[in-house]
């Protein structure tokens, strides 16, 4: 008995042809000017991208962590929401945040080392990232061990945002992932050459 059925790879492709054209993807990211730890005027960017599917389709919504870039660092923080993180790991709160780590970060309040339970960095207005629109209001609390490090005995700089109580706000773009306003601006690094 013949079958008329198209090969099982003819299939395969053409469901995922289907389920990767339902989503609309979404780069997010913001660029502002602050001190960092050291108290030199730097810029920082945070950056996500989301996922956003049809309500009729099955999958839910999606979102990358979030990242927080330092110009002339090379310190990159990452915050995660619950949808991000491991049973076990990460936990240092509710929320979008970032956990401190010992060897690097100190709680800006007491000096101390900064344990992976310690929340250095915590966004202020949402709890997921899917639920930030055009706004994100950042806490930091931790500061860097030392600004900058040895490696193969070059000096790398680790800084990154001051601490702060009162939330920095931060304006936020939205573009479709393929457009040509989807990218954040690049950093100026020419300032951070050392005289």
């Amino acid at each position: 008995m013949k079958r008329n059925c198209l090969p099982l790879t003819t299939v395969s492709l053409l469901i995922s042809a289907f389920l990767g054209g339902c989503a609309s993807y979404q780069n997010h990211y913001g660029v502002f000017s602050a001190a960092n730890s050291a108290g030199e005027a730097r810029q920082f960017r945070v950056t996500w991208t989301t996922a956003d599917y049809p309500d009729w389709w099955l999958a839910s919504d999606q979102a990358t962590p979030i990242r927080l870039e330092t110009q002339c660092s090379t310190r990159t923080w990452v915050l995660k929401d619950a949808s991000h993180r491991t049973p076990h790991a990460d936990a240092c709160g509710e929320g979008i945040v970032a956990c401190g780590d010992p060897e690097q970060d100190l709680e800006a309040a007491s000096g101390e080392p900064a344990g992976a339970g310690v929340q250095c960095m915590r966004i202020a207005n949402a709890d997921r990232v899917l639920e930030l629109d055009r706004q994100v209001r950042l806490l930091v609390a931790c500061k860097p061990n030392d600004t900058e490090v040895l490696v193969g005995g070059e000096a790398v700089n680790r800084d990154y945002l001051r601490t702060s109580v009162v939330p920095y706000s931060i304006s936020v773009r939205r573009a479709p992932r393929d457009s040509l306003s989807s990218r954040p601006p690049e950093f100026d690094n020419g300032i951070c050459a050392k005289d």
